[in-house]
């Protein structure tokens, strides 16, 4: 057991310490995940526009946010016991 991992970046492979490794791919899922929240949020905007747009009233349900992970787990466990 090694305490460096292999990490591709582009088209090469490059040797970091697994520590260095998980804390780079921590970060760079977080910030993917406020990227998808920040779309999610000008989605329910841009759909909101064009239904007036169209003189057709707003969707019902559009605003629901998805439950988080830790809900999920909270929900599973009531389901299964």
């Amino acid at each position: 057991p090694s305490d460096k991992a292999m990490v591709c970046f582009g088209n090469m492979f490059i040797e970091l310490p697994k520590a260095r490794t998980r804390e780079m791919l921590q970060k760079d899922q977080e910030h993917l995940d406020e990227e998808i929240n920040k779309l999610r949020k000008e989605l329910r905007v841009k759909v909101n526009r064009l239904f007036e747009a169209q003189g057709k009233s707003e969707l019902k349900g559009f605003n629901l946010n998805p439950m988080s992970a830790e809900e999920m787990k909270l929900i599973n466990r009531i389901l299964e016991g």
